[in-house]
């Protein structure tokens, strides 16, 4: 229908107008508009570097005199094991040398033959007869009758040179006959030996190790499903971006692995066992590390050996030393032999296992570390009632067991008790910072000065061992009021400086209603976690928290045995989970450092609560007797040395010792005091000290 046709039906329809279009925002898409470019070919541009950490010009451990003396002392003792092992050994090597030095004779003799007579021609003039071909057959007797000819003759020759020698030696002085001997014994016995078994033996055995290639790694990615190697399919291949290497440590092997697109990191750690299978090694020995700038980029990291198997070795804590709540706890190894430290301060804890795991181990490092800090107080709630943690009464500011009533009252009103004091404590902690001018206090915050100098703002540490029986009271009424508090101290208590160490070995399926609530709360706020083995993921879960295991982070997944005792996973401290071997300190040691630490409370006057009224039993002194056991294997010691071997020794009997203590305290034993020269030798400097002579002297009499 045309405009006028319409018009005739709707006189009253608008004239229509037509408006231009704007054509000024639009791009032709022509011949002439150039073709898209790529900023840069390749998977990555590299940046120039401004500048990077720089090394030390001299190792730290070289930059003392005692450092480098145990640098040399090392190698020493390497040369003496050495020395020691041959030396023993030389009579078995003199005389496996001269046997397979006859056989070298043998040998040398037998290859010299067959070079003369030609052996590798038979072939041929076999083959001339075997064709009937004459001309052949008399081509190559030919050649070998003169080559026989000269052959023989130089074989002559060598035999008068060898006449000739023994002749000259038979007459020569016995010293150039035993160097001739020296010379010629070993080359004739290193023709002569088998190759399976060498005449001289090895001092220590060579570990082997699966040796990986990127052929090796291909085959295991494509067998967990990570890659394809069908030629067809060039986008699903996998990619390297760096070639094999040995990681700093020389621990194992890594590289640099791009994924096809469309596949992340995350994949590869959910498959992680599957490529440790393709590997040929265990799944401890393969770790996933993300790339900060790619999402299907990542290390590969194979250890030779499994690293979890290593112990971490003692604890640190061991010197008996002041810490400060400030700085980082030791705590143990992680799967490369790195130092792992965790911080305490502003910070909760929650570790959780299958019983006898090495949980209330790993638990009890933490509060030790807090028990070397004279100015932070320690309430220790135990809900097992087990004898691990009897030792903390010495430095305790409250320390509960149990849950039964006995003689000394009912410990879980104890329990309650004691939550309710750091509950106000941390409302007295927030009243006194706020009053605090901003010179002293410029941000409000609790500070490390100001946790020495006021006693009301001291940090407080809550351990809470098997937390979820105080959930599980036959008195409904007093779960609620253990979830009640436990719950807003949690929330409330680390801005206070309030650090709660929690352990469990049921973290889930605990209470009903409002008390399973809180608990999940209680367990949920805890920012760092440390899962030692569980028995199923779930129970992982609980732990690590909902989304460790879509991490790749499973604690059900660790090895069983007891040399992987104090193994566990440590999640919330940093991008990467590590898997930890925590240190160790046994009942001994915890022992030995808390009383050394609740000397260090008596020296500054924070000795409170619980521990004031306990009293350690402090076995007798006998300097000179102890200082005999620490002198080991030296001659002599310098007093300094004496008092610093004491006291990291015997922190409970000589944590206050010093040079002029012992040399005052032996002189009155009878033990001279005189020049003792270290390092021994002539280059050693000499200080005033003690001799072991006079020390086994004066403890005989």
């Amino acid at each position: 229908m045309t405009d006028t046709e319409l018009n005739g039906h709707r006189q009253d329809a608008p004239p229509v107008v037509t408006v231009p279009r704007d054509t000024s925002f639009e791009h032709l898409l022509d011949g002439d508009a150039p073709d898209p470019v790529p900023v840069h070919e390749g998977d990555g541009m590299p940046m120039p570097r401004l500048g990077g950490e720089r090394r030390p010009v001299v190792p730290e451990h070289l930059r003392t005199l005692r450092g480098a003396w145990g640098v040399v002392a090392k190698y020493a003792d390497a040369a003496r094991f050495h020395v020691s092992f041959h030396a023993l050994r030389s009579p078995s090597y003199l005389f496996w040398g001269m046997v397979w030095a006859v056989a070298g004779i043998l040998r040398v003799a037998r290859a010299q033959q067959r070079w003369w007579w030609v052996s590798e021609q038979s072939y041929l003039r076999s083959q001339a007869v075997i064709a009937g071909d004459s001309r052949e057959w008399r081509s190559l007797h030919t050649q070998v009758r003169k080559t026989r000819s000269w052959r023989g003759t130089v074989l002559g020759g060598e035999l008068a040179v060898i006449i000739a020698g023994c002749v000259l030696l038979a007459v020569s002085a016995w010293q150039f006959q035993a160097l001739a001997l020296a010379v010629a014994v070993p080359l004739l016995a290193h023709a002569g030996h088998p190759a399976s078994r060498p005449i001289v033996q090895s001092a220590v055995t060579t570990p082997l190790v699966r040796k990986l290639s990127t052929d090796v790694v291909i085959r295991a990615y494509a067998a967990a499903g990570l890659c394809s190697t069908d030629p067809k399919k060039p986008g699903d291949h996998l990619g390297f971006g760096s070639v094999m290497s040995r990681d700093v440590l020389d621990r194992g092997s890594q590289l640099v692995i791009y994924l096809p697109f469309g596949k992340t990191t995350a994949d590869a750690v959910t498959a992680r066992a599957k490529v440790a299978s393709g590997l040929d090694v265990k799944e401890s020995q393969v770790y996933i590390t993300p790339d900060k700038d790619s999402e299907r980029r990542h290390t590969l990291w194979v250890a030779d050996v499994d690293p979890l198997g290593e112990p971490a070795g003692p604890t640190p804590l061991l010197d008996c030393k002041q810490r400060s709540i400030w700085r980082r706890a030791p705590f143990g190894l992680d799967q490369y032999g790195r130092k792992v430290t965790i911080p305490l301060m502003w910070h909760s804890v929650l570790i959780g296992a299958q019983p006898r795991r090495g949980k209330t181990f790993a638990a009890r490092l933490l509060a030790l570390y807090a028990a070397l800090d004279p100015y932070v107080k320690l309430t220790i709630i135990d809900g097992k009632s087990s004898p691990d943690w009897k030792p903390f009464r010495y430095v305790a500011h409250r320390y509960v067991r149990g849950t039964h009533p006995d003689k000394t009252g009912d410990p879980v009103e104890k329990a309650l008790a004691a939550l309710y004091e750091i509950d106000r404590h941390i409302v007295t902690v927030n009243d006194t910072l706020s009053v605090l001018p901003t010179s002293e206090c410029p941000e409000a915050k609790l500070t490390e000065k100001l946790y020495r100098k006021h006693a009301d703002l001291r940090v407080w540490m809550l351990v809470m061992e098997e937390f979820q029986v105080y959930f599980e009271l036959e008195d409904q009424k007093r779960n609620k009021e253990f979830a009640a508090v436990l719950s807003r101290l949690q929330a409330m208590g680390p801005s206070a400086g309030v650090i709660i160490l929690s352990s469990s070995q049921k973290p889930s399926g605990v209470g009903a209603g409002d008390v399973q609530r809180l608990f999940n709360r209680y367990r949920d706020n805890h920012q760092l976690r440390f899962a030692l083995r569980c028995g199923n993921r779930d129970v992982s879960m609980a732990i690590l928290g909902s989304e460790s295991y879509s991490d790749g982070y499973d604690a059900s997944s660790l090895p069983l045995g007891d040399k992987f005792r104090g193994v566990g996973i440590l999640y919330g401290l940093q991008d990467d989970a590590p898997t930890v071997r925590t240190n160790l300190a046994d009942g001994e040691d915890a022992e030995v450092i808390l009383l050394a630490a609740r000397k260090l409370r008596e020296r500054a006057k924070t000795l409170t609560g619980d521990a004031v009224s306990e009293e350690p039993e402090t076995p007798d002194s006998d300097i000179v007797a102890d200082l005999l056991e620490v002198t080991g294997g030296d001659a002599g010691l310098w007093w300094e040395t004496a008092a610093e071997r004491l006291a990291e020794h015997f922190p409970m009997r000589h944590a206050d010792a010093t040079a002029e203590s012992v040399s005052s305290s032996c002189r009155q034993r009878g033990v001279p005091s005189v020049d003792v020269r270290w390092p021994p030798g002539r280059t050693g400097v000499k200080r005033r000290g003690c001799r072991k002579a006079d020390l086994e002297v004066v403890v005989r009499s």
